[in-house]
């Protein structure tokens, strides 16, 4: 009968257990770069089509009344998550600004993970463009929006459905070619100008 030399097995075995851990490091480095050449504002929101998530959170400047997202109801608005200590906010808090001015557009912001004198205090060097502000001093409500960093924007249609999403910075770009034509012509009033901060 023929018989495996020792040698030839013991081979064998080493060569299965060096291959597998090789394999699996080979795997986890392709995905792993991968991720690292994405484009973090082009990953699609799982949220795009389904209800928005419900919270209810404090007013930033009236703690003692709550805002919740079913208060919309019936309109289409944006949300814009937003912080003091976000470098992101204060390049696109400029175009925000020329939006409620030249605009009918309901945009409520949610204070995110932030010190609330510090959001009243940065909003008074600023200016304010939202018309109520939830404060998330959790986050929780962040989570549930899907939110890994700020600032994000959110279009919610009438039936209470997220229909966008924008990571980062708005751009004047996005404002007028992806937000603003989500809204009818009423609520869009003019476009607004590439002089604002925020890029082009």
């Amino acid at each position: 009968m023929y018989r495996t030399h020792p040698s030839t097995t013991q081979s064998g075995e080493f060569s299965v257990k060096f291959l597998v851990p090789l394999l699996i490091f080979i795997t986890l480095a392709t995905f792993l770069g991968i991720g690292l050449t994405l484009n973090p504002r082009d990953l699609p929101s799982t949220l795009i089509g389904k209800p928005a998530p419900e919270f209810s959170l404090a007013q930033l400047y009236k703690p003692e009344e709550t805002i919740s997202p079913a208060d919309l109801k019936g309109q289409r608005w944006l949300l814009n998550v937003w912080a003091s200590w976000c470098v992101g906010c204060r390049v696109e808090h400029p175009l925000l600004n020329e939006l409620a001015e030249k605009t009918t557009i309901t945009l409520l912001g949610l204070n995110y993970k932030d010190d609330p004198k510090n959001a009243i205090q940065w909003l008074s060097e600023r200016g304010n463009p939202y018309g109520l502000i939830a404060k998330d001093l959790s986050g929780d409500a962040g989570i549930d929006w899907g939110v890994y960093g700020v600032p994000e924007t959110f279009v919610i249609d009438e039936e209470g459905n997220v229909i966008y999403k924008h990571t980062g910075p708005i751009s004047v770009k996005a404002l007028n070619e992806e937000i603003l034509p989500l809204f009818d012509k009423a609520a869009q009033a003019n476009s607004v100008s590439s002089n604002s901060a925020g890029g082009k």
